[in-house]
């Protein structure tokens, strides 16, 4: 069996969903793969400076920030977090290789930004010829050091914009791979299709009228307090709402007057069960939600602006770029672009646009680390 660690953390949901997925359609097509998940926030727990000064974990401060709204000013503090990481390089590499030495996998598989210097140069003084595998779970890298590092290494890349940067900085064809998309959980791939009859039964349920159309309002898995924002402005349009795990914000939500039929859900696993009883999407430019809305053939309505996570803020040109949906400068004019979005041509385009990506890359980069594995 070839062992794989994959790296992650849980500085927002999205690396430890895409490692889960992975390690499970892995196991589903029964490989020679023995894939081990690594917590990269427990291994370098002895030098976090910032739980240090704090008494809070680096990702609980990300998290923080994000359930919050505090993301004004984040490209500053990314380049701050930066400087910190600089300094602290060396100490993090001499705890990584120890860990590399005990762990000694055959590939090493990053799905963390940030840290792949320091990954790669413990990696390769402790166990020299082992690969380093990137995949980026964003749609691009936001340079410098945060995907994309000069060193030997390979990238999974799930758009022409990442692959464009990767060999930007130098790195060969044959070290770059091109798949299809964000890696999404196998669900949205299993779930069978509805009945129009089924799906009519299934809003009803719910509490929605099923003549009328149905907008899913999701901000990640710690929510965000826009939502309520968004729910006010949206008073008269049916809406179906995943707080994640942010229970006040259900609770607020739950007791907020509402003329239109308003369902509002904590954290769940049944997101694609959802996604096929709306109609179009609402929620933060991140790249697993967007991913997620287009496979299910969402329409999105996503905005962008100074509080806009940098690494977050291409997917909002890519939505552009690919005509699955609108972007606004902020949530004030939801209620217009949601009336935008439903006009009937309108809305078939968009639609259209959405069936057009097919999102094949987790069934794509086993494979390629297949090829890659010595």
């Amino acid at each position: 069996m070839k062992k794989l660690d994959f790296i992650y953390f849980d500085a927002g949901g999205g690396h430890r969903a895409a490692a889960n997925a992975l390690k499970q359609v892995i196991e589903q097509q029964k490989r020679d793969f023995e894939v081990r998940l690594v917590n990269l926030q427990e291994v370098l727990d002895s030098i976090d400076v910032f739980r240090k000064l704090t008494g809070i974990r680096l990702q609980d401060i990300y998290n923080l920030l994000l359930k919050k709204g505090w993301t004004l000013g984040s490209p500053q503090m990314m380049a701050g977090m930066h400087w910190v990481i600089r300094l602290f390089h060396g100490r993090q590499v001499r705890v990584l290789e120890e860990f590399w030495r005990q762990s000694r996998p055959d590939m090493a598989v990053s799905l963390v930004p940030n840290l792949d210097r320091a990954l790669g140069e413990s990696l390769r003084r402790a166990l020299p010829g082992v690969p380093l595998v990137t995949i980026i779970t964003d749609i691009a890298d936001y340079p410098p050091h945060f995907w994309i590092e000069q060193q030997d290494q390979h990238f999974i890349c799930g758009s022409a914009k990442a692959v464009e940067q990767a060999h930007a900085l130098g790195h060969p064809a044959e070290k770059v791979h091109r798949v299809s998309g964000m890696v999404l959980h196998p669900r949205f791939y299993e779930i069978a299709p509805l009945s129009p009859e089924v799906r009519a039964a299934e809003r009803a349920k719910l509490g929605f009228d099923p003549s009328q159309p149905v907008g899913l309002v999701m901000f990640g898995g710690e929510g965000s307090n826009v939502m309520l924002e968004i729910a006010r402005r949206l008073d008269r349009r049916q809406l179906l709402i995943i707080c994640g795990k942010n229970e006040k914000l259900r609770a607020k939500l739950q007791a907020l007057p509402h003329t239109a039929p308003m369902f509002v859900e904590g954290f769940t696993k049944e997101v694609p069960r959802y996604m096929q009883l709306a109609d179009y999407f609402i929620g933060k430019p991140g790249p697993g939600s967007i991913s997620e809305a287009i496979a299910m053939h969402l329409p999105v309505i996503v905005e962008r602006n100074a509080w806009t996570l940098p690494q977050e803020r291409y997917n909002a040109d890519w939505v552009r770029q690919n005509a699955v949906g609108i972007v606004l400068p902020n949530f004030r004019g939801i209620a217009r672009a949601v009336d935008d979005l439903l006009h009937p041509e309108t809305f078939r385009q968009y639609r259209a646009a959405t069936e057009r990506i097919n999102n094949r890359a987790i069934f794509e980069i086993p494979d390629i680390l297949d090829r890659i594995c010595p």
